[in-house]
Parts: structure tokens; C-alpha cells; sequence
């Protein structure tokens, strides 16, 4: 349990990430933004869908930690950016590369934070691997 909250405590930070990296590349208004979280909120996810979120917030979690000490060991604010946007681009690479595109991470992301049995449909999905 402590593990996939850890996990999933990741991947909801990495979807703060991502989110700035997609509003930059999109900017996107605040309507937008509030259309995107309510339809998190009604959209059906496949099983499929959530089994590649599961492993993509794998990936982000240990991105995660490995870029964490890096920050924590960079003097400088410039050098804290340059790490934010080379882990950013990791976690980027890591959910596109298992098959999603960050909306829709973002949006399963979004919907897990409200909905207890979807974060434990996803939770079952990860300690079964």
C-alpha cells in the first residue's frame, strides 16, 4: 500500500509537470482547464488505458527520485531549471513511450485524485505486476 501511494503520490506530481508543459505547448485558458478536469472526472477509461498509466507512473517514480537528488544537489536557479526541464522531458518520454499521450495521463491522473475505486482498480493494477 505504501508503495503505491508513494507511486501514485509521483505520478500526481509529475502531472503538475507535465500539465505546465502542456499548457505552455498548448496554451490552453483557464475554461479549457476546467473543462479537461470535469471531463476526467465522467470519462470511462479502458483497462488497457489504466494498465498503461500504471506503468508509466512506474517509470515517472523512479525518474522522479533519480532527478529529486539531482535538484537537491544543484546550486543555482538555472541549474534547478535546466534539471526541471530535463526531468520533464524524461517523464514526457516515459508516458508517451508506454503508449499514452499526456492528456490522457494527465486526464486518468485527474480522475484517480477523485475517484477511490478507480485509484484502487489502478492500485490492484500495479501490485499484481
Amino acid at each position: 500500500m505504501q508503495r503505491f501511494t508513494t507511486l501514485l503520490s509521483a505520478a500526481v506530481l509529475t502531472t503538475g509537470l507535465m500539465a505546465g508543459v502542456a499548457q505552455a505547448q498548448e496554451s490552453t485558458t483557464a475554461s479549457d482547464q476546467a473543462q479537461t478536469q470535469a471531463q476526467a472526472q465522467t470519462q470511462n477509461f479502458s483497462d488497457e488505458q489504466l494498465q498503461k498509466f500504471a506503468d508509466a507512473s512506474q517509470e515517472i517514480a523512479v525518474i522522479s527520485q533519480d532527478y529529486t537528488k539531482k535538484l537537491q544537489g544543484a546550486e543555482g536557479e538555472e541549474a534547478q531549471q535546466s534539471i526541471r526541464e530535463e526531468a520533464n522531458g524524461k517523464m514526457v518520454e516515459a508516458v508517451e513511450g508506454s503508449g499514452l499521450d499526456v492528456e490522457t495521463f494527465n486526464s486518468i491522473g485527474q480522475a484517480i485524485q477523485q475517484d477511490p475505486e478507480l485509484m484502487k482498480q489502478v492500485q490492484d493494477m500495479t501490485q499484481s505486476q
